[in-house]
């Protein structure tokens, strides 16, 4: 066995290996995990396809995992969404003779199907010797069932494939052929140990060299932290991991409050280990800081450049992200004589600092952020369309929230928890229902803030029901607290909207033309303080007429805001005499 002289790690920090499968071939990864269990912290995960990536995504945020081993279709897929090594188990030339032959017992028709490619030697292979084999490939599971059905109604008794293969040629009452052997898995913990141990000597040389960052240059959030289930926001988490794998500049765009800064900082966590785990996350942004100020800040200066330049210069932010990430937020707001300059760094790869001569060596990722549309000022002349081209080599749109309506109750909850916990406060137990009673009043407004605000409302929320712990989480007093709910509520449609809005073209006036809201309403009123202090719920005292009146005669929102039937708001309002 190839493993059979234990690699150098260190006993106390043995390397963590997650294997992946649904199928029968669990039970080979359990039977070989057993042989490396002196060499690996070694876990089965018995999991598939996307559960399997969310799965593994989360767990990633708190918890250390050096490479997955997973096999076939399922493999593929975690392979492009995850930011750690996925070995990918493979059966070889032997291990498919042997399932052939395992297979002619059966049968002298015989079927083998595999995923996306067909294998080459073996039409020369099955002429040679006689076998008569049908050979088809797959995608998805459907296009496995689909091969599986048509193989049986030609007449074929016996598929040879992979575990799901198997599994599905024998619901179909074929005989299912496993290809997998024990001596093709044990090369996959051997590739899996062999890239840990590769991982981890780099980690070393890069502690060995001080590479050593203030939590003020480090990216804080990570792919974990890209919530939502819409199939908008886990194309965003694709694109982050495929980005990462690339030091090409990249372009975000979105509307303010989507989290443009926050993909950045996970692109950049999600780079590979080999480039160092403690390399500089910078960012800057280009529209809150003078344009003198901005080109020191950004390339940095000489003793005596200017009026006030620091003694014995300063090193600019290029230089603070140097084997790093460099986030220019708001680029379109950068002058055009800073965007000249901009582009030199970009073809040059070094800076030459205010007031200098020298020219400084510098490796950096750029990362530009921007809500506005950059065609557009190109083509105004506002912005130089190199510069441009030079910074979207790949591009990602971030989708706003109204576009994924079924993302607004998770994020809801989930920051709603966060907010009461910094503040010392527990959430209500039945808070998911009462967060669910909430949902049609949260899930039509059109947000345009976006997740920030979303946020920020959370926060409000939370400050109000740590003070008095009694209140339950009504509409009422969601409105109550957050009275511009009412105001900008989104067409109810949105639900359809962007099934793969990370990658649409984005126009910010086009945005916020299509969802411009009515003039606000008036307000209603906030919780009033009691004379302890505590707040309480919404005055009732109001007729049914002015509160409606107050909702511009929308009964849904009025009876939404007073926490009652629009059948119960009819009844009150005829018999005020004003239905």
């Amino acid at each position: 066995m190839r493993h059979s002289t234990p690699l150098p790690f260190d006993v106390n920090d043995k390397p963590v290996i997650w294997t992946v499968s649904v199928s029968r071939l669990s039970d080979l990864f359990r039977d070989i995990t057993l042989e490396y269990d002196n060499l690996a912290t070694i876990e089965p995960i018995h999991l598939g396809f996307e559960e399997a990536a969310r799965h593994i995504r989360e767990r990633l945020a708190t918890e250390r995992c050096d490479a997955i081993i997973a096999a076939g279709s399922n493999a593929a897929y975690l392979k492009g969404r995850l930011s750690v090594p996925v070995v990918i188990a493979k059966f070889s030339g032997f291990d498919v003779m042997q399932a052939l032959a395992r297979a002619r017992r059966v049968s002298d028709r015989i079927g083998i199907i595999t995923y996306q490619e067909r294998l080459a030697e073996l039409a020369e292979f099955a002429g040679t010797f006689g076998f008569d084999v049908a050979q088809r490939t797959y995608v998805t599971e459907e296009d496995a069932r689909a091969q599986v059905n048509d193989l049986k109604a030609a007449g074929i008794q016996a598929i040879v494939g992979a575990g799901r293969i198997t599994d599905l040629a024998e619901e179909a009452g074929l005989t299912g052929v496993f290809v997998y052997s024990a001596a093709s898995i044990r090369h996959a913990f051997d590739d899996a140990l062999e890239m840990a141990h590769l991982a981890q000597l780099e980690s070393n040389r890069n502690r060995a060299r001080g590479a050593v960052v203030t939590d003020t240059l480090r990216a804080k959030h990570g792919i974990t932290d890209l919530r939502g289930d819409s199939v908008a926001m886990e194309t965003v988490r694709q694109s982050v991991v495929l980005y990462a794998k690339s030091p090409a500049t990249v372009l975000i765009q979105g509307e303010t409050g989507c989290g443009k800064e926050l993909v950045a900082q996970a692109i950049h966590r999600e780079a590979p280990r080999t480039l160092g785990p403690n390399r500089p996350f910078v960012a800057v942004n280009c529209g809150a800081i003078a344009e003198s100020l901005l080109e020191s800040e950004l390339f940095g200066h000489e003793e005596g450049a200017f009026t006030g330049a620091r003694r014995g210069g300063h090193a600019g932010l290029f230089e603070a992200a140097n084997h790093g990430t460099l986030l220019l937020d708001e680029i379109g707001e950068m002058p055009l004589a800073l965007q000249t300059r901009l582009l030199r760094v970009l073809e040059e790869r070094e800076v030459v600092r205010v007031g200098g001569t020298r020219p400084i060596p510098v490796n950096v990722r750029i990362i530009s952020a921007t809500h506005c549309d950059l065609e557009q000022r190109v083509r105004e002349g506002r912005f130089r369309a190199d510069l441009f081209y030079r910074l979207a080599v790949l591009r990602l749109t971030l989708p706003p929230l109204r576009a994924r309506p079924e993302d607004v109750m998770s994020l809801a909850e989930w920051s709603l928890k966060n907010a009461l916990a910094s503040l010392g406060a527990r959430p209500h137990p039945n808070l998911h229902a009462e967060m669910a009673a909430c949902a049609p009043l949260l899930q039509r407004y059109d947000w345009p803030g976006n997740v920030r605000e979303l946020r920020n409302l959370t926060e409000r929320l939370a400050l109000f029901l740590a003070a008095e712990p009694l209140q339950a989480l009504t509409p009422a007093f969601v409105l109550s607290v957050a009275p511009e709910l009412a105001a900008r509520q989104a067409p109810v449609h949105h639900a359809q909207h962007m099934p793969h809005a990370a990658h649409t073209p984005y126009s910010a006036h086009s945005a916020h033309s299509a969802h411009s809201a009515p003039s606000p309403l008036p307000s209603p009123a906030w919780p009033a303080a009691s004379a302890s202090g505590a707040m309480t719920a919404p005055s009732r005292a109001d007729s049914i007429a002015s509160v409606l009146a107050r909702f511009g005669g929308r009964r849904d929102a009025a009876a939404e805001y007073l926490g009652i039937s629009r059948t119960t708001l009819w009844r009150k309002l005829k018999a005020e005499g004003g239905a």
